[in-house]
């Protein structure tokens, strides 16, 4: 399933969000790693690295997006990777709460 480009600014802004959203991921990753190392919680560690896989994945999907604005000006979005982004943001969020509450 794919949506047609819209014309304006949007596709690049949202092509730009995906090193925001890797970043975000990378930080909830290392804090988790962080609440598993010192709590002594392996789990906590394995929902870290899968953070950062998720992380270098979102990297490599926003690089391929924008090589596709670039190259064709109608390439069309896939919204696989938006729910695969949108799956592993919300699991950041939990582990991300899940640590604070476990030190607390």
């Amino acid at each position: 399933m794919s949506i047609a480009r819209d014309p304006g600014l949007q596709a690049e802004r949202t092509a730009l969000s995906w090193t925001r959203t890797a970043l975000v991921l990378v930080v909830n990753g290392l804090l988790a790693v962080r609440s598993g190392v010192v709590l002594a919680q392996p789990e906590f560690v394995v929902v870290g690295v899968v953070l950062a896989a998720a992380a270098g994945a979102a990297i490599l999907f926003g690089v391929q997006r924008r090589r596709q604005l670039e190259a064709r000006a109608d390439a069309p979005v896939s919204l696989v990777p938006v729910l695969v982004a949108v799956s592993v943001t919300l699991l950041a969020c939990v582990a991300g709460i899940a640590s604070v509450l476990a030190v607390g």
